[in-house]
């Protein structure tokens, strides 16, 4: 994802520290990577070290660590102002790569103790627009779902993970991640609870407990598995939960594939809509119909409470839109 070798022994510490220590993400820590070196770029371009050298091929392996050292506040707000001007980085853009250098100089002044107190400690998050999350409807929902069913392996898989994605939320890399051996059936007061152990972002591992429609979804897609299987003996040892039609481990892009294939199948091609969009459907069905902001924040395996809280946003839309639909809302007095 990216390339050690091409940046400082001190980088390397703080990626190595971020992955192993903080537990990010192998995308996470490419990130933090790519936007340190944006960063040093820049201040070795402010030092005139890299004149007629294009951005992207301007090296930083060179950089010192008393370069680094002597960054202040203001050097920082260059960085974001030059990536704003010259880089036509978008606030979100910009937001990440201050992410990583406020997360970055942290590091170095209580890991290295390079500092004092953090040159970047008062730096403020660009502001970014948090859309509100695009979400299916009721009615569009049940129409996919509808345009997954049918018979045999490749719809009974279909529909079994398109119902995961509606009714439980789940990232698509939970869903490709998941090994049979993940399903768990167990008895509780003469009930049996159905659930799934899913890992994470920054490998975290969560319990996703499985309503009827999934339950029954798996139970008829376990069937034409083991069915498909039989077929070919070699595969029977493959553990991944869903599998694509060459009875391996199904692929992320394939399984966006057949969502973009169900939705144009429903006519719900060209509206924005994805596999991330069927997870911000769960959640906002589940809002909607009265899951704590608290609950559904362990149920998405949500860090922290405020990204959960974008869904309470839409309900407060439907309430607006609902006032300003009082028929009594154009009436006007004699003195208007």
């Amino acid at each position: 994802m990216y390339d050690r070798n091409a940046v400082p022994s001190f980088v390397r510490e703080f990626l190595d520290y971020m992955a192993t220590i903080r537990g990010r993400s192998e995308n996470t820590v490419a990130s933090y990577c790519n936007d340190l070196k944006s960063f040093l770029r820049f201040m070795k371009i402010k030092r005139g070290a890299a004149r007629d050298v294009p951005f992207e091929e301007i090296e930083v392996l060179d950089v010192t660590a008393e370069c680094v050292k002597n960054v202040g506040l203001y050097d920082i707000l260059e960085f974001l102002h030059f990536l704003s001007s010259e880089r036509r980085n978008s606030p979100k853009a910009r937001s990440r790569r201050a992410v990583a250098l406020r997360q970055f100089y942290k590091y170095l002044t209580n890991n290295k103790h390079w500092f004092e107190v953090s040159p970047a400690q008062n730096l403020e998050m660009p502001g970014v627009r948090s859309p509100l999350p695009k979400h299916l409807t009721l009615e569009q929902a049940s129409g996919l779902l509808s345009a997954c069913a049918g018979k045999g392996f490749a719809p009974t898989r279909d529909y079994c993970i398109t119902t995961f994605f509606l009714n439980c939320g789940m990232r698509l890399s939970e869903l490709v991640g998941l090994n049979v051996q993940d399903y768990k059936e167990e008895d509780e007061n003469g009930q049996t609870v159905r659930y799934v152990k899913v890992t994470g972002k920054g490998s975290k591992e969560r319990v996703i407990y499985l309503n009827g429609a999934c339950a029954r979804a798996y139970a008829k897609y376990e069937k034409a598995r083991e069915k498909a299987l039989e077929k070919t003996p070699d595969a029977a040892r493959e553990k991944a939960m869903f599998l694509s039609n060459r009875l391996t481990r199904i692929s992320a892009r394939r399984v966006e594939q057949i969502v973009t294939e169900k939705l144009k199948l429903c006519g719900l091609d060209g509206l924005g809509f994805s596999v991330h969009k069927l997870r911000h459907t769960a959640a906002t069905l589940m809002y909607r119909n009265g899951v704590d902001v608290r609950v559904l924040k362990d149920v998405l395996g949500h860090e922290n409470l405020g990204t959960t809280q974008i869904y309470t946003h839409v309900s407060n839309e439907q309430v607006k839109r609902a006032i300003n639909s009082n028929p009594l809302a154009g009436v006007k007095t004699a003195e208007e």
